[in-house]
């Protein structure tokens, strides 16, 4: 037993349940996990064929490994990127596409990143990347 027992005792008998949760998953696994909620709601049975379509189409894009929830969120950060298109909310759509950029592999990141760069300097030869101003 580790000599530092009193004070995860203690910190077992403080925390809230779902933060000593997290705390115990991230001693186990080495992990940090983020809160999370169980959400229910009512579907028609005409709609779950189409709802459970969308995930595995998710799943097979952001990999098998990845949870229906995640595949839910990706779906939606999708929907929100193409409706704030015409509503130009620039926050929803950055926060979209910055979730987007996170799941691709890092070589396909540089590239995507590079390929940003040559457009902006296309577009604006003076301007160098990043912006200093």
């Amino acid at each position: 037993m580790s000599a530092d027992w009193p004070v995860k005792l203690h910190k077992a008998k403080t925390l809230p349940k779902d933060q000593f949760r997290r705390e115990v998953e991230r001693e186990l696994t080495g992990q940090n996990s983020e809160p999370w909620e169980i959400v229910y709601f009512k579907l028609y049975k005409s709609q779950i064929p189409i709802i459970d379509k969308a995930l595995e189409a998710a799943a097979l894009m952001l990999g098998s490994d990845r949870s229906r929830g995640y595949c839910l969120e990706m779906i939606c950060a999708d929907f929100l990127a193409g409706a704030n298109l015409d509503n130009r909310d620039p926050e929803t759509f950055l926060f979209s596409m910055t979730r987007f950029f996170r799941l691709l592999p890092e070589d396909q990141k540089q590239v995507f990143l590079q390929t940003s760069m040559r457009k902006r300097h296309e577009a604006d030869p003076k301007n160098s990347w990043p912006s200093t101003s």
